[in-house]
């Protein structure tokens, strides 16, 4: 009986794979040949640039933190404007706990950090995502100005404005210590960090939640209409966003040993805000294009024009806002529809 019943069962497996949907789901998980370009990158910047690594290592924090960002914002449509309170609690959970010589480690620091993270991204998610529009980014801006406001109040801990300096972070895996003056370690950490956060991600936007998330941003009233927990999976989301950018901020505490108020800044939370439109929001590598694009030009236009290099950017976020509704991967989307498909299908 169970050799007959064997056939029906890979039959009946097989069908499940033959059906549109399932084809649909394989191919988006599917890994395609070009992925693999920014990590070959990476590494390549390693060896070619070692002066530079400690801007290497800004600059893959930066990519986390937009990256957090995206999955609230370019998949489940939330729109906030107080992200840089989720980088700010993770920093200054990891800064705290090295402080005052209570832990560390810098793996279980950065589960500590995007725990912590998570906590306060749920909580305030259960009352913030009640809303919706402009009452909501709003209120992302109070709560990141109600953190930043308790760190400067509770100086005798935090340090207030001057933070928290030479924070001890013991050596990754008690071998790899971080050495202030080559950032080896720094990078190659950051940059390990950086792939399993992003190989999470990836993995959660072409699931079924994560396709729902893209339906909630798309036709709230239809997800509604269907039975869909609407609010739950958007609170969901918002703390696996708010755990990523946890992450973030307790890296940039540990590469820099040193954490302040900066950490839960408006700056910071406009930056990256303007690195994922830049890039382009919903499409998972729009946080390494938009990092790269906005880091460079800032890199070069200060040391151009020190006084004013924000107006560069101004300018190119100008032009993006008017040409390219989806950043510059949206430029690139539009050309290949334009143009290469046409080749070859020629």
């Amino acid at each position: 009986m169970s050799v007959a019943l064997a056939p029906a069962g890979a039959a009946a497996a097989a069908a499940r794979l033959a059906h549109p949907a399932a084809r649909t789901l394989i191919r988006r998980h599917h890994l395609r040949w070009w992925e693999a370009l920014p990590w070959a990158a990476a590494i390549g910047f390693y060896f070619a640039f070692p002066a530079y690594l400690a801007f290497g290592t800004e600059l893959l924090i930066t990519v986390l933190f937009a990256l957090s960002l995206d999955l609230a914002l370019g998949y489940a449509g939330i729109i906030t404007l107080g992200h840089a309170a989720f980088f700010g609690a993770g920093a200054y959970a990891v800064g705290l706990l090295a402080f005052h010589g209570i832990w560390t480690e810098p793996i279980t620091s950065l589960a500590l950090a995007a725990l912590v993270a998570a906590a306060i991204g749920f909580a305030s998610g259960l009352v913030l995502l009640r809303t919706r529009g402009l009452t909501l980014l709003m209120l992302t801006i109070c709560t990141m100005a109600l953190l930043q406001e308790a760190a400067n109040m509770a100086h005798d801990y935090t340090g207030g404005f001057d933070g928290l300096p030479n924070l001890p972070i013991a050596p990754v895996f008690g071998v790899f210590a971080f050495n202030p003056l080559y950032d080896n370690t720094q990078y190659l950490y950051a940059l390990a960090v950086l792939l399993v956060s992003f190989l999470f991600v990836r993995t959660l936007v072409y699931s079924p939640f994560g396709q729902s998330l893209t339906g909630i941003r798309e036709n709230l009233l239809r997800m509604h209409a269907v039975g869909a927990p609407v609010r739950w999976r958007l609170t969901v989301c918002y703390t696996i966003s708010a755990a990523l950018a946890g992450v973030a901020g307790g890296l940039w505490a540990q590469t820099n040993a040193y954490v302040n108020l900066s950490a839960l800044d408006l700056d910071r939370a406009a930056t990256v805000l303007i690195i994922l439109i830049l890039g382009g929001y919903g499409r998972l590598y729009g946080a390494f294009v938009g990092a790269v694009v906005y880091l460079a030009l800032e890199h070069f236009l200060a040391r151009v024009y020190p006084t004013a290099w924000q107006l560069g950017l101004g300018l190119l976020l100008v032009l993006i806002a008017l040409f390219a509704h989806n950043g510059i991967l949206g430029i690139g989307a539009m050309l290949w529809r334009r143009y290469g498909r046409g080749r070859a299908e020629a």
